[in-house]
């Protein structure tokens, strides 16, 4: 396909993205209202830095009155898994591309667009990922605006049931390739596993119990996507 192809496809795949980040986006930009932040400023915020986890943490130092090296070192820790993201997609770009289209592509690397774009076969076009953040990345910084004006006029058992839009696009980013793919769904159930277990582990092992959500992530997607290239490696050609 051509790029007006590759963008178009990545357009209509971003639909559904971007409407489950919409919705999301209402609960943090309640926590960004709570922090202080105008609607501007939260829009600015989401489209600069499109990551939820990030963008809490964000909000909850500046609420907490810190400096802007402590958010730097926050926001650089919670989401540093995109730095995972970013080095497994960097194997599917073509070696030719050039610096800005990689750096382009790296700003859009959020969970959902990672999956979508990770999913596809053969060589990554950057301008599949253009398309599908076109729309994707607006939505959560229109949606993070939009509560900071409404959501307090919300009760709060709406906007707690909008989050639940973000776990189901998780379900529709992994268990297609689940179907089809046994190593896949194997990494997948082992990581829901061990996440269950390091997370009870602090009962009765305080060490795990000082370990951030975050780096327990991070340490799970290293070591079971080791294990998977490992024992069940892909071919250079394939």
């Amino acid at each position: 396909m051509n790029k007006k192809q590759q963008f178009i496809q990545g357009f209509q795949h971003g639909i559904p993205i971007g409407l489950g980040y919409f919705a999301v986006a209402f609960s943090l930009g309640v926590a960004a209202k709570h922090a202080g932040l105008n609607a501007f400023q939260g829009f600015l915020a989401s489209i600069l830095n499109n990551a939820s986890a990030g963008e809490y943490a964000g909000f909850t130092v500046i609420a907490a009155h810190a400096s802007y090296f402590e958010m730097a070192i926050i926001i650089l820790v919670t989401n540093a898994r995109y730095m995972l993201m970013s080095c497994a997609l960097s194997q599917h770009l073509p070696p030719t591309l050039s610096l800005g289209h990689r750096l382009l592509i790296g700003h859009f690397v959020t969970d959902e667009i990672f999956g979508i774009t990770i999913a596809r076969p053969g060589t990554l076009n950057p301008y599949y990922t253009y398309g599908a953040a076109i729309f994707a990345s607006p939505a959560w910084a229109i949606g993070t605006a939009l509560g900071i004006m409404a959501g307090n006029l919300l009760p709060l058992r709406v906007v707690s049931a909008l989050s639940v839009a973000l776990f189901g696009m998780f379900l529709a980013v992994f268990i297609p390739p689940c179907k089809h793919n046994p190593v896949i769904a194997g990494c997948v159930i082992s990581g829901f596993g061990l996440s269950y277990l390091m997370q009870h582990l602090g009962k009765w092992y305080p060490f795990f119990g000082t370990i951030s959500g975050g780096t327990k992530t991070i340490i799970l997607t290293v070591l079971i996507s080791a294990l998977a290239a490992v024992f069940f490696p892909i071919s250079e050609k394939e």
